[in-house]
């Protein structure tokens, strides 16, 4: 396996650096003979490694059909976007974005201010123009922001050879043709049929016949995260998409829906880690801090709060200066215990299965989780406090306070997100860091007021 990788590495290398020689020798028909051989995806992938230069003379060698096929592969941020249009003759632009599926289109037009997207419509092929601004209204994050209206549809009221006519018409410009939906006069969708239905028909046999009527279709208002969790329930190569008059507007595509999970997945990895964007995070030093500080100086308040609740218990650690050794203990078997606890909810509530069980059985699960992690750890220390210190009570302090705070910060890394799902607030927002400081809060509150209660026992 390793030896096939090395191989696949070098002859990568060694296209890229054939590549490059054709654009610097303005060798135009070596380079298209080369380039255009390349899988999209290695096209997307090459045009990203090449310099402003380079990029100029590709503008120049290709179409701005073929440089449409590399821009719906092409994954990088708002500024290289601007960079690269930049770069490119306006009227060549508006060519390739009408050449693009729309869907595309839009997510390229998405990363763009307004008045460059106003410019570049008004430049471009009518029809493509008016389909991509139709896009354009959804809201983001919606079906309608990420479906596609080149799809095939064909009316039940006609044969299968009549059908297949269509579909050889359409299917060049089509998204995709494994599934073929059935409208009505008025274009509300009242079935499916795959690609196979249709071939293997008689060709004077109905549509309506053969016409599966049990269609699943989101809803154009629906979040994209719940149209990937139907797509992956259903497994689905594509789903319609209908208004609430069940007209069909367009359909989403599988290839949409891989880039809504990665980006789902990015987001709220970030929002775990107290990171505003954990893609961009890494690009340059002030863009890394700029992107990590909101956080930082809200976490900065919260333990400026932890360092008060502390000196309040400035007498009790005057007192029994000991119990300092075991606040670090503690807090981070709290911190610890409620991170656990927070993934496991926000991935069940990013997968759907908190809404097929009942929200009481999974807290529950949780108390019940903390409970037995936190009798087992209290015991655990409070038998190592004591043949430490030779001190019962202390031991029997710290093992209590570990069991309370564990069940404590378990319920709370469960409740928090679900609280904020019942508030329509993104559960990820309850990031780990945030977790970890409001659990620290509540330990040390446990621990030292405990300890204050029985203060008399240690002295």
């Amino acid at each position: 396996m390793s030896e096939n990788n090395e191989y696949e590495k070098d002859n990568i290398e060694f296209e890229t650096e054939q590549l490059t020689n054709s654009l610097e020798s303005d060798s135009i028909d070596v380079f298209r003979s080369l380039f255009l051989e390349l899988h999209p995806y290695d096209q997307a992938k090459l045009f990203g490694k090449l310099t402003q230069e380079q990029r100029e003379k590709v503008y120049q060698f290709l179409s701005p059909e073929e440089m449409a096929g590399i821009f719906e592969n092409v994954n990088t941020d708002e500024e290289d976007y601007e960079t690269y249009l930049s770069e490119m003759d306006s009227n060549y632009v508006a060519d390739m974005l009408g050449q693009m599926y729309a869907d595309d289109a839009v997510d390229v037009l998405n990363e763009l201010d307004k008045d460059q997207v106003a410019g570049y419509l008004s430049i471009m092929d009518v029809d493509a123009a008016q389909e991509i601004r139709e896009l354009l209204h959804y809201d983001e994050y919606t079906a309608g922001s990420i479906m596609t209206t080149e799809f095939i549809a064909i009316e039940a009221n006609q044969t299968a050879r009549s059908a297949l006519q269509i579909l050889k018409n359409e299917a060049p410009r089509a998204e995709t043709i494994y599934y073929v939906y059935v409208i009505n006069e008025d274009k509300r969708l009242v079935g499916v049929l795959t690609l196979r239905d249709l071939i293997i028909a008689d060709e004077d046999t109905m549509i309506a016949e053969i016409t599966n009527e049990r269609v699943v279709s989101v809803s154009v208002s629906e979040d994209q995260e719940e149209v990937a969790r139907r797509m992956r329930d259903y497994n689905f190569l594509a789903v319609p998409v209908v208004d609430h008059q069940n007209h069909l507007l367009g359909i989403i595509t599988v290839d949409d829906i891989i880039d809504v999970i990665d980006e789902e997945a990015s987001d709220d990895y970030s929002k775990l880690a107290g990171i505003s964007d954990v893609d961009g995070a890494d690009r340059h030093s002030f863009a890394s801090a700029k992107k990590r500080l909101p956080w930082l100086i809200i976490l900065l308040f919260l333990g400026m709060l932890t360092a008060n609740l502390i000196g309040r218990f400035e007498e009790t650690l005057d007192q029994v200066s000991i119990l300092a050794v075991f606040i670090p203990l503690i807090a981070g078997m709290a911190g610890n215990t409620g991170t656990q606890a927070l993934a496991v909810a926000i991935r069940r509530i990013a997968t759907g299965d908190v809404l097929n069980e009942s929200k009481i059985k999974l807290i529950l699960r949780e108390a019940g989780t903390g409970l037995i992690t936190g009798s087992v750890c209290g015991i655990l220390i409070m038998g190592i406090v004591f043949f430490w210190k030779s001190n019962l009570f202390l031991g029997v302090l710290v093992g209590l306070s570990v069991l309370i705070t564990l069940i404590v910060a378990t319920l709370a890394g469960a409740l928090v997100p679900l609280i904020m799902h019942k508030c329509k607030v993104d559960p990820a927002v309850a990031s780990g860091p945030f977790i970890t400081t409001i659990n620290d809060i509540i330990s040390i509150l446990i621990y030292l007021g405990l300890a204050t209660v029985f203060m008399n026992f240690l002295l």
